[in-house]
């Protein structure tokens, strides 16, 4: 018994069509895909990109992370850290492998924030930002205090309230920064250099209240960091509360647990400061008291103990002696010499006696008294002549001596016009005459002008 079996026909792929039709299939089954693992292998080569290989216990898989998207990670990624990716699927036709095309990333368990907060801390502190040696002491009581902080929260307000009750009167810059957001950092450090360049603080206060790891992460920025190391002026942390750890915490020269404890750090208690310097000036003016009557009682001692002051005194007398004669004779000499002086000016006096010169100069007086006299007596005369005169026009001039030669003013009533025209009255009118002595009130019988009546 026989069969015929026919042959199949046999399909034979090239390996690019192969390798094509696998990128195909895989590309298209797995577009978009998120995958978690362990990074090992990690390299970046010139071109920034990232090359690393995602492992679990039995499998692995290459993974590249372009520069574009990596250069937003707020991390940095390490060998041996589990991390969530999100990216697709590729295969590598020239070398016919597959691996995947990050597009994000971020580690697993725990947040993105703090991995960036833990490694910056590890960098900072190696490179000596945290050292005690390089921390500024703060000043006793300073006389201007700087709060770069946001000037419309409650923190300001907690401050300046602590700050007034301890120490009334003391000078306070605020600084207005934003201390969360975009750009805030930027705003943080801008403000510590200004201050630093204006150099009129003597410390300053760098505050913000609590929240969350991700409200606080301008103050675990490395710009805001390496601003506070770079300050001449001691800084201040007061961020968030007690049990918020922040970089810019270990960076400052000190550290208060909340921004009300910082007040209470920066300056002492008025009161109390008043009373300790009262108490030492009582103790320092007892101690000088004290110091006073030891010396007072061992310069007492001492002066018991002088022997032989008996030559010393017949050496002084001796001394006293000589320096007396000297002073006598000096004196005789100097007497002498003033002696001849005065005679000198005595001559002097006599040439230009006064009483010469008083009786000359009273001729002098009498002589010009006389032109005086004649002088005023000719003003007034000639004053008088010219008030006889303006007297004479003034007279003739007074309306009062017209009126006395026969003449008349006449006003019409009620409106006393004086009445030039005829035309300004009317006949039954009344009109006021006045006359040298007197007036009178007469009424218009009749009127006249140019030759005619009744006009």
């Amino acid at each position: 018994m026989s069969a015929d079996f026919a042959a199949p026909e046999r399909r034979i792929y090239s390996v690019s069509e192969l390798t094509r039709n696998i990128k195909e299939l895989l590309e298209d089954t797995y577009p978009f895909l998120w995958i978690t693992g362990e990074i090992s292998n990690l390299r970046m080569p010139p071109s920034g990109h990232l090359y690393f290989t995602l492992k679990d216990e039995t499998a692995q898989i290459s993974a590249v992370m372009f520069h574009a998207q990596n250069r937003n990670l707020k991390f940095r990624p390490e060998d041996g850290m589990a991390v969530i990716a999100m990216g697709r699927l590729n295969v590598y036709e020239a070398k016919g492998i597959y691996q995947v095309i990050a597009e994000y990333m971020e580690p697993r368990g725990v947040g993105i924030l703090q991995i960036a907060f833990e490694q910056l801390k590890i960098k900072l502190q190696a490179e000596g930002l945290f050292d005690k040696k390089y921390k500024h002491p703060l000043p006793f009581l300073p006389q201007t205090i700087a709060v770069v902080t946001s000037p419309t929260g409650a923190v300001i307000r907690d401050i300046m309230n602590v700050l007034d009750r301890r120490f009334p009167n003391l000078a306070i810059e605020i600084m207005p920064v934003k201390v969360q957001g975009e750009g805030a950092a930027s705003e943080i450090a801008d403000a510590l250099e200004l201050l630093n360049e204006r150099g009129c603080a003597d410390v300053i206060v760098l505050a913000r209240g609590g929240g969350s790891l991700e409200d606080l992460h301008a103050f675990n920025s490395e710009v805001v960091a390496r601003a506070i190391f770079s300050s001449k002026i001691p800084v201040v942390s007061a961020i968030g509360h007690e049990t918020d750890f922040t970089i810019a915490d270990f960076t400052a020269d000190v550290r208060a647990p909340t921004p009300s404890a910082a007040a209470e750090i920066i300056v002492p208690v008025k009161e109390e400061l008043s009373r300790r310097i009262g108490s030492t000036r009582n103790a320092l003016k007892s101690k000088i008291f004290q110091r006073i009557q030891l010396l007072r009682e061992r310069t007492e001692q001492f002066s018991t103990r002088l022997v032989h002051s008996g030559r010393r005194i017949a050496d002084y007398r001796l001394r006293l002696d000589d320096t007396l004669a000297r002073i006598v004779r000096a004196t005789s000499r100097q007497f002498h010499e003033k002696k001849i002086h005065l005679g000198a000016v005595q001559k002097r006096l006599a040439l230009s006696n006064p009483n010469l010169q008083i009786k000359d100069l009273k001729v002098s007086l009498e002589s010009r008294c006389k032109n005086l006299r004649s002088a005023m007596q000719f003003f007034v005369e000639a004053r008088k002549g010219r008030l006889r005169t303006s007297a004479g026009r003034l007279s003739s001039l007074n309306p009062l001596d017209i009126l006395r030669r026969g003449y008349s003013v006449t006003r019409t009533l009620p409106d006393y016009v004086i009445v030039k025209d005829v035309k300004q009255t009317k006949v039954g009118g009344r009109v006021e005459v006045t006359v040298s002595k007197g007036a009178m009130v007469c009424r218009i019988e009749r009127k006249k002008r140019d030759g005619q009546t009744n006009i």
